[in-house]
C-alpha cells in the first residue's frame, strides 16, 4: 500500500485489508469448514456494502469533477483506481477460496453443489417438477427492447438475462444461428426473494443442492416456447447507496426517508456482477441498458453473490462442521430472584457480551414497562431486531400510561424502512417518537428509567456501545453498563432532553458528547498522558476501537508515541494510523481480531499515573462519529467495573492465534505462537465468564441457607 502521504494510511485500502483479514478465516484449515463458509459469505457482504457506500461516494465525487486528495494524499480517482485493483485481487481469492478448498471439503463431508450435468435420473425427475410447480408459477421474464424498459431490478438481487432467437431466425439446415445477428431480443427474469436459492435435491445421505439461476437456465426454454433461447446468464447490479438525506426543509422526515429508499433503489449502477460464461453480445447490453462502462464490469467463474452462502452455512444441522456453541452466561452480580432494578440499585453491573447474557438488559426494560412505581422512559433506538422484545416492552409501556420516549434514528442506514414501520407503531401506541435530530445521527446508546421509590425519584440508566439489539446481541462483542449513580443519571436526562428539545445541553457532569465536546475530551486525555510522561510517571494509552481515522486524534496520538507513552490500539476495521514508524510512531502498536465473534465494543483507558480512567463509548475515532452524529462517552468509575473492564480490554493483547498486527505500509502480519503458548482472546473470554459461574455455583453448594417460618 503506497500514499503520497507518509503520516496517514487511506481509509479505503485500510478497510479492504481488513476484509482480507475476514477472508482469511475462510481459508484457515484450522476453522471448522461450515464457519469458514461463513466467514467467505461475510467477506462477499462487506464487499457489497463497501461497493454501495464507499465506492458509489467515490464516484459521485469524480463525477462532481471534485479532485481535492484525502488525508493520505489520494485524490477520488486515484482511490477508485487502487480500489479496483485490490477488489478484483479480493474476489479472485474468494473464489478460488471456494472452489479449490471448501467446496472440495464440504463435498467429502456431505455438502454437495450438483452441476446441472450430474444430476441422477431421480434429482432430474424431481428438478422437472420442482420447477414446474413453484419456478414457473412463481418467476416471470420482462421483454427488454431499449434501456427505456429495463427493470429497475432491486439492489444487489439476482436476476438472470435470457438472449433469444425466434424460430424463424434458425437456419433451415439446422446450424447454429450466427452470434453477432441483429435479431436477438432480451429477457429479464429476477429471481426474486421468495424461492430458495439453494434447492435441496434427493440424497442418499447428507445435502445436495442445485443452484436456483442453474435450475433456470436448465428448463428456460418452458418460458419462451415458440423461441430459441441461446444464452440464459445469471448477473446481479449493485447500485449506489450513499444519496444524501435534504433535511432542510423536511416538513415530515418519514416522508423525506421514504422517498429516499425510493430514490436508492434507482440510483446509478456501480458494479455489473456476471458469469465468466457470458458472451460480447450480452455483455454490450447489459452495459448499454445499465448505462455503465467495462470499468464496473466485473466477471466470476462461480456462483454470484457469495454472501448467499451464510443462509447455507447457518442451517440447522451439521453441527461437527461448526464451533461448539458458545451460550452466553448469566451474569454473576445479579442475585437470583432479585429484580433489576433491586440489582442495579446495590451495585454498578457491568455486563460484556455476548459472552455475559444481554437478558439482564431486556429485562430491565421489560420490568420497566409493567412496574407500577415507573414513571417514565426515556430511549434511543439504532438498530433493532425484527421481533424485538424491547420495542414491544416500549410499546406496552406506553399502553400502560407511563411516559415513554423514543429518540429513533430513521437515518440509521439500511434499516431505515424498519425504524420507520417502529416509529409509527410507538406513535400508535402512544409513546412520543423523535426522528433524530435534524443533520445529525443519534447514535448514542442510552436507556433512562424513572421510578418513584419510598426515599424520592431514582434514575436507572442503561449505556451501552452495542445497539438494543436481541438478535445482534449474540454475535456482537459489546459491553453494558447499568447504573443509578446521581450524577450519570443527572447528566442522560441533561444529553436527552437537549435531544429532543433541538437545545444545547448544559455542562455535563460526568458524560462528554459528540459533536459537542467529545473529540476535545479525548484530546485533553491523550495531553494529559503526554504530560504524565513528560514528568517521569507511567503513562499508557490503551484503545479499542471499530475505527481509528479522525486525523486530530491520529495526531495527537502521534505526539504520545513522540513522547514515550505506550499506546497499545485494538482496531476491528479501518485504521488510518500508521504505527511502528521510526520518529513518529514507533511506541504505538495496532492489532486486530477476527474471530467469531465481531469485535464491536469501544473501550478506552487512560493510565493516569497508575489511577486509570476508564471510558465505554457509543462512537469510534472517526470524524463521522465525532462532528456529525451524537455520542456518548461513558465514564466506568465503579472499582470493580472498571477493573474488570481493565481485564477484558488486557487481554486483546495477548492474542496470538487470531490476532494480526498492522504494519507501517498498511498491510498486516500474523501474530504466531511462536511468540509464547497459544492464547485465543474470544475463547479465554468465555473461558473466565464460564468460571466465575461455575465458581458461583460451588459456593452456593457450599453456603448454609436456614428456612425461616413464615413472618420471621
Amino acid at each position: 500500500m503506497t500514499n503520497k502521504s507518509p503520516q496517514y494510511l487511506n481509509r479505503e485500502l485500510s478497510w479492504l485489508e481488513f476484509n482480507q483479514r475476514v477472508l482469511d478465516e475462510a481459508l484457515d484449515p484450522s476453522v471448522p469448514v461450515m464457519e469458514r463458509l461463513k466467514f467467505l459469505a461475510i467477506s462477499a457482504s462487506n464487499l457489497d456494502e463497501f461497493f454501495r457506500v464507499r465506492v458509489g461516494g467515490l464516484s459521485m465525487l469524480q463525477e462532481q469533477g471534485i479532485t481535492h486528495p484525502d488525508p493520505s494524499g489520494l485524490s477520488p480517482g486515484q482511490q477508485l483506481q487502487m480500489i479496483d485493483a485490490r477488489v478484483r485481487e479480493l474476489q479472485r481469492n474468494q473464489y478460488a477460496c471456494y472452489f479449490d478448498d471448501l467446496a472440495p471439503q464440504l463435498a467429502k463431508k456431505g455438502v454437495q453443489s450438483v452441476p446441472p450435468k450430474h444430476l441422477s435420473e431421480a434429482q432430474l425427475s424431481f428438478l422437472e417438477r420442482y420447477f414446474e410447480s413453484e419456478i414457473f408459477s412463481v418467476l416471470a421474464p420482462m421483454a427488454v427492447t431499449d434501456r427505456n424498459d429495463f427493470p429497475l431490478l432491486p439492489n444487489e438481487s439476482l436476476s438472470v438475462c435470457v438472449r433469444i432467437k425466434s424460430e424463424t431466425d434458425v437456419p433451415a439446415n439446422g446450424t447454429s444461428p450466427s452470434e453477432d445477428t441483429e435479431d436477438d431480443r432480451f429477457a429479464i427474469i429476477p429471481l426474486g426473494g421468495t424461492l430458495s436459492r439453494f434447492i435441496t435435491l434427493p440424497s442418499d445421505g447428507g445435502l445436495a443442492y442445485l443452484l436456483l439461476e442453474d435450475a433456470i437456465a436448465m428448463f428456460v426454454h418452458r418460458f419462451f416456447e415458440s423461441e430459441r433461447v441461446v444464452e440464459c446468464v445469471p448477473f446481479r447490479v449493485t447500485r449506489n447507496a450513499d444519496v444524501a438525506l435534504q433535511e432542510e426543509g423536511a416538513a415530515d422526515l418519514t416522508a423525506e426517508m421514504e422517498d429516499l429508499l425510493r430514490e436508492r433503489r434507482g440510483a446509478e449502477c456501480v458494479r455489473l456482477e456476471t458469469s465468466t460464461s457470458i458472451s460480447p453480445i450480452t455483455v454490450h447490453f447489459l452495459l448499454d441498458a445499465l448505462g455503465i462502462g467495462k470499468t464496473e464490469l466485473f466477471k466470476h467463474p462461480g456462483p454470484l453473490d457469495l454472501g448467499g452462502l451464510f443462509s447455507l452455512a447457518t442451517r440447522p444441522g451439521f453441527d461437527d462442521l461448526k464451533d461448539d456453541s458458545w451460550t452466553p452466561q448469566r451474569s454473576t452480580q445479579i442475585a437470583d430472584g432479585s429484580t433489576m432494578f433491586e440489582a442495579i440499585a446495590s451495585r454498578d453491573l457491568l455486563l460484556y457480551h455476548p459472552y455475559e447474557s444481554f437478558e439482564p438488559v431486556v429485562n430491565f426494560i421489560e420490568e420497566a414497562a409493567d412496574d407500577p412505581d415507573v414513571l417514565a422512559i426515556k430511549q434511543t433506538l439504532y438498530r433493532t431486531s425484527r421481533d424485538s422484545r424491547i420495542v414491544a416492552s416500549l410499546i406496552r409501556a406506553a399502553e400502560n400510561g407511563k411516559h415513554v420516549t423514543v429518540i429513533v434514528e430513521l437515518k440509521a442506514r439500511f434499516d431505515e424502512a424498519r425504524n420507520i414501520r417502529w416509529a409509527r407503531t410507538l406513535e400508535e401506541a402512544g409513546a412520543q417518537v423523535i426522528y433524530g435530530v435534524k443533520k445529525l445521527k443519534t447514535h448514542a446508546k442510552c436507556c433512562i428509567v424513572v421510578r418513584r421509590e419510598p426515599d424520592g425519584i431514582r434514575r436507572y440508566v442503561h449505556f451501552g456501545t452495542g445497539n438494543y439489539n436481541e438478535s445482534t446481541a449474540r454475535l456482537y462483542s459489546d459491553v453494558s453498563l447499568l447504573t443509578c449513580d446521581d450524577e450519570l443519571g443527572a447528566d442522560a436526562v441533561a444529553f436527552f432532553n437537549a435531544a429532543t428539545g433541538a437545545s444545547q445541553p448544559q455542562n455535563f457532569r460526568k458524560l462528554e458528547a459528540a459533536p459537542i465536546g467529545l473529540r476535545d475530551a479525548i484530546l485533553e486525555l491523550i495531553g494529559s498522558e503526554i504530560e504524565r510522561k513528560r514528568q517521569g510517571q507511567n503513562a499508557r494509552i490503551t484503545v479499542k476501537l471499530n475505527a481509528l481515522v479522525d486525523p486530530r486524534v491520529i495526531d495527537a496520538l502521534y505526539a504520545a508515541s513522540q513522547a514515550g507513552v505506550k499506546v497499545r490500539l485494538n482496531i476491528r476495521g479501518i485504521c488510518c494510523l500508521r504505527p511502528g514508524v521510526p520518529g513518529l510512531s514507533e511506541n504505538i502498536e495496532v492489532v486486530r481480531i477476527i474471530d467469531r465473534f465481531l469485535e464491536h465494543a469501544r473501550i478506552i483507558s487512560f493510565h493516569q499515573g497508575g489511577q486509570p480512567r476508564v471510558f465505554l463509548s457509543s462512537a469510534d475515532w472517526m470524524p463521522r462519529n465525532l462532528d456529525k452524529r451524537i455520542e456518548l462517552l461513558v465514564p466506568v468509575e465503579d472499582p470493580e467495573c472498571s477493573e474488570r473492564l481493565l481485564q477484558f480490554i488486557d487481554r486483546y493483547f495477548l492474542d496470538n492465534v487470531k490476532a494480526t498486527l498492522l504494519q507501517p505500509d498498511g498491510t498486516q502480519i500474523r501474530r504466531t505462537q511462536s511468540e509464547g503458548e497459544p492464547y485465543r482472546v474470544q475463547e479465554e473470554l468465555y473461558q473466565m465468564v464460564c468460571e466465575s459461574v461455575r465458581a458461583e455455583d460451588q459456593k452456593r453448594l457450599t453456603e448454609f441457607v436456614p428456612h425461616r417460618a413464615p413472618g420471621t
